[in-house]
């Protein structure tokens, strides 16, 4: 079962601006590689597909996304990603994220709530309920434990 993740990538020079400071939309996108890495360590992915054709299981589109910076991430800097998971509901989980220098120092720290959907036979997703196998996979961080780790800020 999981509620933490940390993940590791160097940041790559198509990431960078002129200054070779990494671009606001990458946190974005480490958050998104974190969060992908943590399901596949608990045995699952969020891409809807087996063996090559598309499966009618769930996927998980973001609703709400954001980002705070708090210091520039640069060109081969190694950052690590870490995320907690903040709450799990019936249709939905919330995640939040630090992402720190090879220093230690906090980056940037952010959030995701992903809602748990299936798509309709006429085409439109709907939120359905997490299925037990994949909820069974996922608890929440402990709140002392969350509260700490979002002090280090």
């Amino acid at each position: 079962m999981g509620s933490e993740f940390s993940y590791q990538r160097r940041v790559a020079f198509s990431e960078t601006d002129m200054a070779g400071i990494v671009h606001f939309a990458e946190i974005f996108r480490y958050m998104e590689e974190a969060e992908h890495a943590f399901y596949r360590s608990l045995g699952f992915s969020v891409h809807p597909k087996k063996e090559g054709r598309f499966d009618e299981s769930v996927g998980w589109p973001r609703v709400k996304a954001s980002a705070e910076y708090r210091r520039p991430l640069e060109f081969e800097e190694v950052v690590t990603v870490e995320l907690r998971v903040s709450q799990v509901g019936s249709k939905s989980l919330d995640h939040r994220f630090l992402l720190r220098k090879e220093t230690g120092e906090v980056a940037a720290k952010g959030a995701l709530k992903v809602v748990c959907v299936r798509r309709q036979p006429d085409g439109p997703m709907k939120a359905v309920s997490i299925p037990d196998e994949i909820r069974s996979q996922i608890m929440v961080a402990e709140a002392a434990s969350l509260e700490e780790w979002e002090a280090l800020t």
